[in-house]
């Protein structure tokens, strides 16, 4: 292979890129033609889509490729979970360096299969063209099955808040690589590396919950799109919400606040939903809220003073 993708060329890094993604059983015609025919069982198909830019989203001093290729999948497939649904396919556009060594991008392909074959999912096609810093956009189709989507409008007065998922890990993460260290190894990698709680998103659904939404741009951020959806007000308990010792050690040693992380910090990729009071959870699924009427997203009845969440725009 030759070393750099601008020697493999277009074609190359797609032929090289391709081989190493298997597809499954969803997949009624894969990479290769004009388009993917992938399959819709339930008659309608989820759609979402992610941009990471790097430098913005990624740092390759931070990060190996496979990391990326794995978190930039399973942004995506937490999306379609988030709805309710189950993950079919991913379709992929790359922007790349002529000078990227070509088995940077072969390894980006090996992130981007393993984490879709988390949930059975395949790549299925994309594009590749020439830029100035690496630039990974991801498409993800899903299906419902005959099921009716969980949207952001469904919370009720009287409904419970549960989360289900990592809260504040990626953000300490990222707090400690910025600072120039790599360890604790735990929350730098899971900084470079989501764990999305896969099935978590169906089964949400099955369990009637009436709004669901997925963290990526922080809790309370995440929140105030479900609050003003469905016209309701949500408080958060505290008292409720897990801070892991990791992060306590992290912002111990970092004179930081491990809440704040849990509250406002994105990129882990966790679910959180709104539930009828009453319903039986499962263990893996923690309630840390309540719905009444009013608007807005309060923490212990107060309004939280700081940024409630990512905004791409805000610097």
């Amino acid at each position: 292979m030759p070393d750099s993708v601008g020697e493999l060329g277009e074609f190359g890094v797609i032929d090289a890129v391709t081989a190493r993604l298997p597809q499954g059983p969803d997949v009624l015609l894969g990479p290769g033609d004009d388009a993917a025919v992938v399959a819709a069982p339930g008659g309608r198909v989820v759609v979402t889509t992610d941009l990471l830019v790097e430098n913005r989203h990624f740092r390759r001093d931070w990060s190996e490729p496979v990391d990326i290729g794995h978190k930039a999948a399973a942004q995506n497939l937490s999306d379609v979970e988030a709805m309710g649904a189950r993950p079919t396919s991913l379709v992929v556009g790359l922007g790349l360096p002529a000078d990227l060594p070509a088995s940077w991008a072969v390894s980006l392909a090996d992130g981007l299969g393993a984490e879709a074959a988390l949930v059975g999912a395949s790549v299925v096609g994309g594009d590749v063209v020439r830029s100035p810093l690496v630039v990974v956009s991801v498409t993800a189709l899903g299906t419902l099955s005959g099921a009716e989507p969980v949207t952001r409008a469904g919370a009720r007065a009287g409904d419970v808040v549960a989360v289900c998922g990592r809260l504040g890990w990626a953000e300490a993460g990222y707090q400690v690589l910025s600072r120039g260290f790599r360890t604790p190894r735990a929350v730098v990698e899971a900084h470079r590396r989501p764990q999305v709680p896969y099935g978590a998103g169906a089964e949400a659904a099955g369990l009637g919950a009436t709004a669901m939404c997925d963290v990526s741009d922080g809790l309370l951020g995440d929140l105030g799109h479900v609050a003003a959806a469905s016209g309701v007000s949500i408080d958060i308990d505290p008292a409720l919400v897990e801070v892991a010792g990791p992060l306590r050690e992290v912002a111990s040693a970092l004179g930081a606040d491990p809440l704040t992380w849990v509250l406002t910090g994105g990129d882990d990729n966790a679910l959180v939903a709104t539930f009828p009071a009453g319903v039986e959870l499962p263990e893996r699924w923690t309630v840390i809220g309540s719905v009444a009427a009013g608007s807005g997203v309060t923490v212990a009845g107060e309004e939280y003073d700081a940024p409630a969440g990512h905004d791409h725009f805000a610097g």
